[in-house]
């Protein structure tokens, strides 16, 4: 926990970070508004074909809104989410009343015991870099072991002879 927020009371800091996760989200939202609204209509539009924009869009198109507040679980992918939202130009209030959740869930999380986890890995690389680096290449290792193998077996539960749901609403 930083030096600042050491000694406050756990609701307080909790506070503190839903009203964080609020900010940034809603301000991502609007900066996803504020581009469908002025650069898809320039020259420009071409360049906001990013990948991850276009997952996001994809997956809540999809999955729904349900994609919003499990968006907050995620590193990365949550500012492309909000963006997306924004782009697809969802009612505020819609999408606000979606995300209120996520808010209170990453603020548990960051709260609880996100802070510690960055406070460790800041005393680790005063301590020793070269463990954090190890830490960090397990953990990245152990990442990409889950998603290889989730992209392996993803196929393989297709080739049942069922189609993907997905195609049907085409």
């Amino acid at each position: 926990m930083p030096d600042w927020l050491e000694g406050w009371p756990f609701l307080p800091v909790y506070l503190l970070f839903v009203g964080g996760a609020a900010l940034r989200s809603q301000a991502t939202y609007w900066a996803g508004r504020g581009i469908a609204v002025g650069v898809l209509r320039s020259r420009w539009a071409g360049g906001l074909e990013h990948p991850k924009v276009r997952r996001a869009t994809a997956a809540i198109e999809r999955w729904g809104m349900p994609v919003i507040p499990l968006s907050f679980l995620t590193v990365g992918f949550q500012s492309a989410v909000h963006a997306a939202a924004g782009l697809l130009r969802l009612r505020w209030l819609r999408y606000t009343l979606w995300a209120l959740p996520g808010y209170f869930v990453w603020a548990l999380v960051w709260a609880g015991g996100g802070m510690t986890a960055v406070a460790a890995g800041v005393a680790l690389a005063a301590e020793s870099p070269w463990a954090l680096a190890t830490v960090l290449a397990v953990l990245a290792t152990a990442a990409a072991a889950f998603v290889v193998r989730r992209r392996r077996t993803r196929p393989a539960a297709r080739t049942d002879g069922v189609g993907d749901p997905a195609d049907a609403r085409r």
